[in-house]
Order: structure tokens, then sequence, then C-alpha cells
């Protein structure tokens, strides 16, 4: 079992930054991929940014060049560093932990963090 332990989240102003933080604990294999999932009511949640063990990253296109992921496998932690937001980046953003255990794919949450992008 994973646990995932997500915070950064908060209102912030358009053209503003903030900084998600995200920790793993728990059965942690070696090979993982982590990233960041948003959702707005009465939307499926979607990819933000995702980051894989071997520094492979997948950056959703309306994002890019805003935002930043990053990860510090010593720490099982992941980060997504959000620049120039917009008032539609504004959802609940969800940490997320993919890996293979014993054959089987299992795939962990954290407990979602706002964020607000408003004036």
């Amino acid at each position: 079992q994973v646990q995932l332990v997500a915070s950064g989240g908060g209102l912030v102003q358009p053209g503003g930054s903030l900084r998600l933080s995200c920790a793993a604990s728990g059965r942690i294999f070696s090979i993982y991929t982590m990233g960041w999932y948003r959702q707005t009511p009465g939307n499926q949640r979607e990819l933000v940014a995702k980051l894989t063990s071997g520094g492979n990253t997948n950056v959703a296109d309306s994002v890019k060049g805003r935002f930043t992921i990053s990860r510090d496998n010593a720490k099982n932690s992941v980060y997504l560093q959000m620049n120039s937001l917009k008032p539609e980046d504004t959802a609940v953003y969800y940490c997320n932990l993919d890996q293979t255990e014993w054959g089987t794919p299992r795939r962990y949450w954290g407990q979602g963090t706002q964020v607000t992008v408003s004036s």
C-alpha cells in the first residue's frame, strides 16, 4: 500500500505562481511514475504532468511552458511549479503514483489540493 500527501494549493491572482508538493510513503518499488492530475466540477480528471523514475515527462499542452514537474527520488516526492497561472487552471489537483506490483499495475491518489486562480 502507498500513501500520498499533497500540499501547496491555495488562492493566487492571475499571473501568479504556486508550488505543489507530494510525498509518497509505504511500499514503493524502484520503478514508478509520479504525476499530477486536476479536476473541475462536472469534468473528468485530466493529466497535468507526469514524470517517470527514468526522467521521462508527459506534460499537457495547456500548461506547457508554464508548469514544471520535478521529483526527488530519494524522498519519493514530486513537485509541480506552476507559473503564469490563469483562471482556467482553477481545479482540485491530485497527486498520483503508478507502479507495477508483482505484475499488477497499481494506481494511487493523494487527497487533492485546491488551486484557485482569481483576482
